[in-house]
């Protein structure tokens, strides 16, 4: 009776340590290797984050775990103990942990003010003169400024940082043509605008191409486009005598998975971690991305 009893017990005390290791007991290693998580290429989440880590155009570092489309990231995180990732703001759910960047959380608040560091204004730049002399090309300023075109933006993941917007009123009569190029970050999203627009103004064309911001800002300042688009701070250099609006702000959350004791991470370890170049300032494991972030 006594031998059964002490195999129960062992039995009980195995399956209450399996029970506490399930509840996360278990201590985060930080010994690990972060497992990196990068969007594919192409996706325009993955352009705006590395461009603002100031890593444009660079490859992924070795070992880089590719998720394809924001359900994909979240999974990996979620499943991930020891993964890192990034995603538009607007997607991230509570099944993952948002780390502070130099300790600034990433909200919409601190995104409008641009507290927090890893985001960037999408803009419009149109020259005022011919805007105004188009009907349409006004209308179409008047519809980016919105309440449905708010509510696509927040929709898409984007923050709207445009407060106070009221519906837009359609008129029966409007017709003509809409050039908008730039930017291939804020293409998607204005491409959804203009498709939005295009049911309320059936009579007007709206065609949205990319380019680039160098282009967006060439073609708004020549006369070539109605509307150059770019995703960068206005440079009134670039296109001397053109205005800009704010479309929208890009605001990129920083996730790992809820088991990671770090809360808050720097720019400059963020950047080490995601940099093919960083040679001797990589950072590859969680104990690093601790000393370093001191």
């Amino acid at each position: 009776m006594k031998k059964l009893t002490s195999v129960v017990l062992a039995l009980a005390i195995l399956l209450l340590g399996a029970a506490f290791a399930s509840c996360g007991g278990v201590t985060f290693d930080e010994t690990k290797k972060i497992s990196v998580v990068a969007r594919e290429t192409g996706s325009g989440t993955k352009s705006a984050f590395m461009e603002i880590l100031g890593l444009k155009g660079k490859a992924d570092p070795s070992g880089v775990i590719i998720a394809t489309g924001t359900a994909a990231v979240l999974a990996e995180v979620k499943n991930n103990e020891y993964a890192i990732a990034y995603d538009s703001l607007g997607y991230v759910t509570d099944e993952v942990k948002m780390l502070k960047v130099d300790g600034v959380e990433a909200t919409i608040e601190n995104i409008k003010n641009g507290t927090y560091k890893i985001s960037r204004p999408l803009q419009v730049v149109y020259q005022e003169s011919k805007v105004g002399a188009s009907a349409a090309d006004t209308a179409y300023l008047a519809f980016l400024k919105s309440s449905e075109a708010q509510t696509i933006i927040s929709d898409n993941g984007y923050v709207s940082t445009f407060d106070g917007a009221t519906a837009y009123t359609p008129d029966s009569s409007l017709t003509g043509k809409i050039g908008i190029t730039g930017s291939t970050s804020l293409k998607p999203l204005m491409e959804k605008l203009a498709a939005k627009f295009h049911e309320l103004q059936p009579n007007v064309e709206v065609s949205v191409g990319g380019g680039g911001s160098g282009t967006g800002y060439n073609d708004a300042k020549n006369g070539v486009s109605d509307f150059g688009m770019i995703s960068e701070v206005f440079a009134e250099s670039k296109a001397p005598g053109c205005m800009h609006y704010e479309v929208a702000k890009d605001g990129i959350a920083v996730i790992v998975n809820k088991a990671n004791p770090l809360d808050d991470i720097s720019l400059a370890v963020l950047k080490n971690i995601y940099d093919v170049d960083a040679g001797d300032a990589a950072v590859t494991t969680w104990a690093d991305a601790g000393k370093k972030n001191k």
